[in-house]
């Protein structure tokens, strides 16, 4: 009889307990159906977004190339 699949699998939990854990949750459960529930705590600190609204992204001359020989048309 073949195995069937995973509802949850163990990678689904470890990323849900790392985001869990940068949230500040009090708890992580999964239950049989494989639902996974965070609690978070009532005091759990907003997170605060950084606007470096004055740093300029500028892709590499690999990338340039890359992206240059990509483009279509």
């Amino acid at each position: 009889m073949p195995r069937r699949p995973a509802k949850v699998t163990q990678a689904d939990i470890a990323r849900a307990i790392r985001a869990a854990k940068e949230a500040g949750a009090s708890e992580v459960t999964v239950d049989r159906e494989g639902v996974i529930r965070i609690a978070l705590r009532a005091s759990a600190a907003p997170i605060e977004l950084t606007s470096d609204l004055d740093e300029v992204w500028v892709p590499s001359e690999a990338l340039q190339r890359y992206l240059k020989r990509t483009e279509s048309g």
